[in-house]
This record gives C-alpha cells, sequence and structure tokens, in this order.
C-alpha cells in the first residue's frame, strides 16, 4: 500500500500563490505516476496535473496550464504543486493520488485509473 499526505493548502488572495507538498510512503516502488485532483462543493472531482514519478512527463488540465507547475523532489519521494496567479475559482480540497499502471496522456486525467489517495487540503482563494 501507498500512504499519502498532503500540507500546504491555505487562504489566499486572488493572485496570489500557493505550494502543495504531497508526501508518499509505503510501496514507493509500485508507483509510476501521481496526479493532483481538486474538488469544490457541489462539483465532481476533476483532474489538475499529472507526473511521471520518474519525473520527466507532466500533464496539466488546460485551465492551469502557465500557472502551475507540478514536480518531483526524488530523494523525498515528495510531488508539489506550485500554484501561481490564483484564481478564487481555483477554490477547493486538493487530493494527490497515485496509480501503479503505465499510463500516459490523457489516461492519467481520470479519477478511476488512480490506486490510492491522501486526504486532500483546503485551498481557498479570495477575491
Amino acid at each position: 500500500q501507498v500512504q499519502l499526505v498532503e500540507s500546504g493548502g491555505g487562504l489566499v488572495q486572488a493572485g496570489g500563490s500557493l505550494r502543495l507538498s504531497c508526501a508518499a510512503s509505503g510501496s514507493i516502488f509500485s508507483i509510476n505516476a501521481m496526479g493532483w485532483f481538486r474538488q469544490a462543493p457541489g462539483k465532481e472531482r476533476e483532474f489538475v496535473a499529472a507526473i511521471s514519478w520518474s519525473g520527466t512527463s507532466t500533464y496539466y488540465t488546460d485551465s492551469v496550464k502557465g500557472r502551475f507547475t507540478i514536480s518531483r523532489a526524488n530523494a523525498k519521494n515528495t510531488v508539489y504543486l506550485q500554484m501561481n496567479s490564483l484564481k478564487p475559482e481555483d477554490t477547493a480540497v486538493y487530493y494527490c493520488a497515485t496509480t501503479s499502471l503505465n499510463y500516459s496522456g490523457s489516461l492519467l486525467a481520470l479519477v478511476s485509473r488512480y490506486d490510492y489517495w491522501g486526504q486532500g487540503t483546503q485551498v481557498t482563494v479570495s477575491s
């Protein structure tokens, strides 16, 4: 099993920045990719970004391209989501998740493709 712990959420004004972290432990060897998702009240959980465990490939949803950056610190088994130019519509609970299967591209955007999930961290962007 893989355990995931997110941190870094908070309250920020529109235009500000936050960096989310997701620390993985347990069966690290089984991880092929990690993704970030978010869920706003009353809405479906949606894909934000994903990164291969090697850190060489990244994938973003269109609404965050140019504003968010996903990266991995290999030695720490930690993945980061740097969020800049935040907007009120970015407000949501953010979750990290891992998949053990060799997906790439658009398949990494599917909630159903992920095996393990963190508990979530709240991001609130005020206008």
